[in-house]
């Protein structure tokens, strides 16, 4: 056989493994649990007493989206006592002072509106936000804190969706991947891909295991248990991190909490890419931290790209026109189990299937991304996020000081 043949073959190899034995990331079934394990579902078991809930979005300059999701969070029809807190995050475009409006506007849950400062040396300007927000919050004794990001919708039953399957389940984090906006050619090509690729790196169904095998979160939707944030030290222990619901998830899994994550389906972002530069920027800023910007990591996940999604369709063109029926066969099997693959999550995401077999080109993409996330670190830009670099964080103190109640 050919070279070109035995490197379609690996790849066909790597597919039906990842079709079997990588916890069947490519279904699109983990959805928010309804009743507790122990039943095996049934109808949904609510508490007999609603815990106190606080809602903290951290918002930097958000007044484009604020309008489309900041209501829906003061609208929520929660059964017990709840509240949100918006920390402006040093905003240029009156993010707070919208914030107080859209509250006096819309009316519902009472808002809070508070303006930490700069981040201290050693903070993610977002962590920095939630320290201050989930510290406020405390104060006033909630069961649960749900961080969620200021361009995140919510339906009116969600916050009672996600309260209710924590404590069914007696979960200290539930976790919903927000369905992201598919509306411009290039969303319809990224997005649904940007999921399927983090679903296969952080297989929902090990997460979700009672022995897990992965851990993750979505930043976008968490709802946290507020003693085990305390029990986790976060976010401190995390004031570091650029991906920080993935780490989020690790300090709460060290402290003994149980997580879960899945997929949406009454909660959507709001915020538009409408074009590749958007999403280029999106991704970019931190596919790097995400391989812990290690170069042979980097040169690992080139080739494994490069392979996995690259070799099928090139050998099945290649072998085509060379007469190499091994390769072509090899390459085309390869790529109709990647595409098949990608189905359920174009069909979650309403999208058309004419996208599956496009999957490799979007994998390019996200290669060229990778690769220019490297770059960037290494230029000193690093995960540049609205005005902030967080190219080679500093060292934070060993020990934060206290924040007082409303700073």
């Amino acid at each position: 056989m050919s070279t070109l043949a035995w490197f379609a073959l690996v790849s066909l190899a790597v597919w039906v493994w990842l079709l079997f034995g990588q916890g069947f990331f490519w279904r699109t079934d983990q959805r928010l649990p309804s009743a507790s394990r122990e039943h095996g579902g049934g109808p949904r078991v609510e508490p007999d007493r609603w815990p106190r809930v606080a809602v903290v979005v951290p918002a930097r300059d958000e007044a484009e989206v604020l309008p489309l999701s900041l209501p829906s969070l003061l609208a929520q029809d929660y059964p017990g006592v709840a509240e949100v807190i918006l920390v402006d995050d040093g905003s240029t475009d009156g993010t707070g002072r919208l914030a107080a409006d859209l509250a006096a506007r819309h009316g519902g849950l009472p808002l809070t509106v508070m303006s930490p400062g700069e981040p201290e040396p050693g903070w993610t300007g977002k962590l920095w936000a939630l320290r201050h927000g989930m510290a406020l919050a405390r104060t006033r004794g909630p069961g649960f804190l749900l961080l969620t990001d200021a361009d995140i919708a919510h339906e009116p039953d969600s916050l009672r969706l996600l309260v209710s399957a924590a404590e069914a389940n007696g979960l200290d984090l539930v976790s919903q991947m927000a369905r992201l906006r598919v509306e411009s050619l290039w969303e319809r090509l990224v997005v649904p891909a940007f999921v399927y690729f983090f679903a296969q790196l952080y297989p929902f169904r090990w997460i979700n295991r009672p022995r897990p095998l992965a851990t993750a979160a979505a930043g976008g939707c968490v709802l946290l248990r507020t003693e085990t944030a305390v029990a986790a030290d976060v976010p401190e222990a995390i004031r570091q991190a650029v991906i920080d619901d993935v780490s989020l998830a690790r300090a709460v899994r060290r402290a003994g909490g149980r997580i879960w994550l899945g997929l949406a389906e009454r909660v959507d972002s709001v915020r538009p890419y409408p074009g590749l530069g958007d999403l280029w920027r999106m991704v970019a800023r931190s596919a790097y931290a995400q391989l812990r910007h290690s170069p042979p990591l980097l040169l690992g996940t080139v080739a494994g790209l490069v392979l996995v999604y690259l070799v099928p369709p090139v050998a099945l063109f290649a072998g085509a026109v060379r007469g190499d029926g091994a390769a072509a066969w090899a390459g085309g099997a390869a790529w109709a189990v990647m595409a098949g693959t990608y189905v359920p999550m174009l069909r979650y995401y309403r999208q058309p299937l004419w996208l599956a077999p496009l999957l490799p080109l979007t994998a390019f993409l996200y290669l060229l991304m990778t690769v220019d996330s490297a770059v960037r670190h290494y230029r000193g830009v690093g995960a540049a996020w609205k005005g902030r670099t967080y190219a080679r964080p500093e060292a934070a103190p060993d020990r934060c000081r206290d924040i007082a109640p409303g700073e």
